[in-house]
Parts: structure tokens; C-alpha cells; sequence
């Protein structure tokens, strides 16, 4: 998204329709580093979408009408040409970023190929995973992370909510991480408590929502997730799954092979993740404004595994800012239900 940094604090207005039945809706829309954000009028977050997955239904007409995915009930409709131009932009470069015959696609074959035979299996697929990881643009990091959440869906059942409960699960995600914040979805099942996609999309466990009486645990886990993946990237650790021929084919061709999404979404549905406790986490809470002692409390009701990090906590001798407001909290609590 490097080449779109012109464009991170363009802003206009827009029609924004929830679902197909829905009535259109006045709303702002402005471009982050790899979302597309819609609020409404007093600037709460309606939806973001993920610029590598924005699709345009009618090209070469004006207004453009945009969706978040082919397969997508919602739709937005925009009348700013240098607002399209940026949208259109990303898309060009998620086109780019797709294999074409030439020499550097030789080069890079060539070299993975001599460096299987220079330095054998053992090492080698490990090194190869961390160069993809690093080589590929953001934007295609984010496509194949949308295709993995799709994987995962058809495992753990469709992620839930309605238009109400995406607005206040984007609220609690702006709280926690900022305007720029990742798009959050919430699963019955298959998902210990947080975790982070390829592209920087966060799965959460309706237990994080249903079993806490405020919404500052969920936040903490939510921040506990972001640093575990900064740590341990989530698109090595798909590469890694998905063993060298499958990295091979996405440097040669741009694309995974669904096999190897499948095998790890797989995995990530079957694994439980190990609760970060690092009283070093503290300062990503501080940085939030979010409480460490009812994150620290939710991984251990006695605290003595978390003795350090909660002795760590910004807001351990005075008031805690709110997380979300009680209204809103009950609201997500009932994410699920039905």
C-alpha cells in the first residue's frame, strides 16, 4: 500500500446500502492503509472493508457502484472521481502484484530452484516461507487471508452478526487498535479466544463476548493476539503449513493452492493458543489505554501466573478508562444468539 499513501486521509461522502433489501444510506468514506472505511454522519464506523477484496459491479460508469466482495449483499456507491481513482488504484496494483511471463519471474524460479539443490529440504523451506512472507505486497497478504477466513468458515459455521452487531464489533476494535483498525469477526466455535489472520483480520471466540461482564477482557485478548502475531507472523506460519511446492507455486504464480488453505485452517480450528502473560504486553495495553488486570484475571482467576503482569498494569492505582459503554457491550454479548 506503499503506493497509495497520497490517498490515506482522502475523504468523501457516499450511498451506502447494508444488504440488498436495505435502504441506501448518506455516509462518509475515507481510504486507510488497506481498508475502505464507511461512518455515518456522526462518525461511527458503519463497516470496513478490506481494499484487496473491494469489487467495482459496474465499470466504466458513473456513479461507481462497489461491493466488499463478489459474493456481497452490501454496496457503495460513490460519485467523487479521485475517491474511484484510489479504489481502482489498489486494484491495479493487486492485478500487478499477479505473476506475468518475463525475466523476473525466471529469476526467481531459477533461484528458488538452485537454492533447493545449494542448501537441500532441511533449511530451505523454512527461508523460503520468510522471503514470500516478506516479498509479497500487503494487499495480496490480505486477499489470501480472506480466502483463508472463507476456509475456516466452512469448518466452524459462518461468523456472527448482524448490520447492528458489525457496527458496535468495529467500535470495539477503533477502541482497542485505532482508526486503522482490523476487521473483527466473531465464531461459535473453532477459535480458542483471539486470533490473527493473514492480513491482519481477527477471529474471536463468542466465549471472549458471553463469559465476561465487561468488554475490557475481550479487548485485552484482542491486544494479547496483535502482539503474539507481530512475533510470529500468521502468513509464515500459513506458509510453513503449507510446505515448499505450495510457497514454490505462490512465488511463481501468485496464488496458494486451496489444499494448502484448507490444511491450515484445519489446523487453526483444531489448535489451542497459549495466553500471552509477558509483563513486557503491558505497554501495548498502556499504549490502548485498556486495563491489564481483567485480561491478566480472564487467563487466571487467581492471578498467580499473571502475578507479573498485573503488577505491570498502567491503571493498577487509578480508574480505567471504558472499553465499550454497557449498552454496547450487551449488545455484542448477544452476537451469537439465535
Amino acid at each position: 500500500m506503499t503506493a497509495l499513501k497520497e490517498y490515506l486521509r482522502l475523504e468523501t461522502t457516499g450511498l451506502w446500502r447494508a444488504s440488498a433489501d436495505a435502504q441506501r444510506r448518506d455516509v462518509f468514506v475515507s481510504v486507510g492503509q488497506a481498508t475502505l472505511v464507511i461512518a455515518d454522519k456522526t462518525d461511527a464506523p458503519l463497516a470496513h472493508w478490506s481494499l484487496a477484496a473491494v469489487e467495482r459491479l459496474n465499470p466504466g460508469s458513473r456513479p461507481a457502484v462497489f461491493a466488499p466482495g463478489r459474493d456481497a449483499d452490501e454496496s457503495l456507491e460513490i460519485s467523487d472521481g479521485e475517491m474511484i481513482d484510489a479504489i481502482e488504484r489498489v486494484q491495479s496494483a493487486v492485478r500487478k502484484s499477479d505473476p506475468h511471463p518475463g525475466r523476473l519471474r525466471l529469476w526467481i524460479a531459477l533461484s528458488c530452484f538452485l537454492g533447493v539443490l545449494g542448501l537441500g529440504a532441511f533449511w530451505l523451506p523454512g527461508a523460503v516461507a520468510k522471503h514470500a512472507a516478506n516479498a509479497l505486497p500487503e494487499v495480496q497478504k490480505a486477499a489470501i487471508g480472506e480466502e483463508l477466513f472463507n476456509e475456516m468458515q466452512r469448518l466452524t459455521g459462518p461468523a456472527c452478526g448482524k448490520e447492528d452487531h458489525d457496527a458496535v464489533l468495529q467500535r470495539l476494535a477503533t477502541r482497542t487498535f485505532g482508526a486503522d483498525a482490523p476487521k473483527l469477526h466473531v465464531l461459535r466455535n473453532g477459535v480458542s479466544d483471539a486470533l490473527v489472520l493473514p492480513g491482519g483480520t481477527i477471529l474471536l471466540s463468542r466465549n471472549l463476548l458471553e463469559d465476561h461482564e465487561t468488554s475490557a477482557p475481550a479487548a485485552g485478548y484482542l491486544i494479547a493476539a496483535q502482539v503474539k502475531a507481530e512475533t510470529s507472523p500468521p502468513f509464515v506460519a500459513l506458509l510453513d503449513t503449507a510446505g515448499l511446492p505450495a510457497v514454490l507455486r505462490l512465488l511463481t504464480t501468485g496464488r496458494l493452492p486451496s489444499s494448502a488453505l484448507q490444511r491450515h485452517a484445519q489446523n487453526l480450528a483444531r489448535q489451542s493458543s497459549e495466553p500471552v502473560t509477558d509483563p513486557a504486553l503491558a505497554d501495548a495495553f498502556a499504549r490502548s489505554r485498556i486495563p491489564v488486570l481483567p485480561y491478566a484475571l480472564a487467563v487466571d482467576i487467581t492471578g498467580e501466573t499473571t502475578s507479573a503482569l498485573i503488577t505491570a498494569d498502567p491503571y493498577r492505582d487509578t480508574q480505567a478508562p471504558v472499553v465499550l459503554d454497557d449498552n454496547s457491550w450487551v449488545i455484542l454479548q448477544g452476537i451469537c444468539a439465535g
